[in-house]
């Protein structure tokens, strides 16, 4: 399988006082946006870091579920928490934080699979930095 997604970043004026849009290709954000404030403080809109850990969860997640079916599990409730932590001009740590509630599985097999869709999501594989899971079962 083989496809291209695109978004699109529209920048107008200086990094500090400049103001932008962020748009992606299914329209669910639609010149959302960007600014110094939504970046590095607390604004409305949203910010590149922001969409890494929307990105990030949502790829982990849905890889989960791919390996514990494949597995002949059905996860009935995942959920996954991605922190990105920008420091020094440098992404250094994203930490996932997982819960999930799988019926049937143990303790082991659950965090193998979770592990396992640490390393092979293909968001993982993208991003070089530190990235840690902490992943419960309920």
């Amino acid at each position: 399988m083989k496809f291209t997604r695109r978004a699109n970043a529209n920048w107008k004026g200086t990094g500090m006082e400049g103001k932008g849009t962020i748009s992606t290709q299914s329209t669910t954000l639609d010149n959302a946006q960007l600014s110094f404030k939504t970046r590095f403080d607390e604004g409305v809109g949203t910010n590149p870091e922001e969409l890494i850990a929307a990105a990030h969860s949502g790829c982990f997640t849905m890889q989960l579920s791919f390996l514990l079916s494949e597995a002949g599990f059905v996860p009935e409730d995942l959920n996954t928490t991605a922190k990105v932590t920008f420091e020094d001009g440098t992404i250094t740590l994203i930490q996932l934080e997982l819960t999930g509630k799988v019926s049937g599985i143990s303790e082991e097999d659950f965090q193998k699979a979770a592990q396992k869709a640490k390393e092979i999501c293909p968001i993982s594989k993208l991003l070089n930095t530190e990235i840690t899971l902490a992943a419960t079962l309920n």
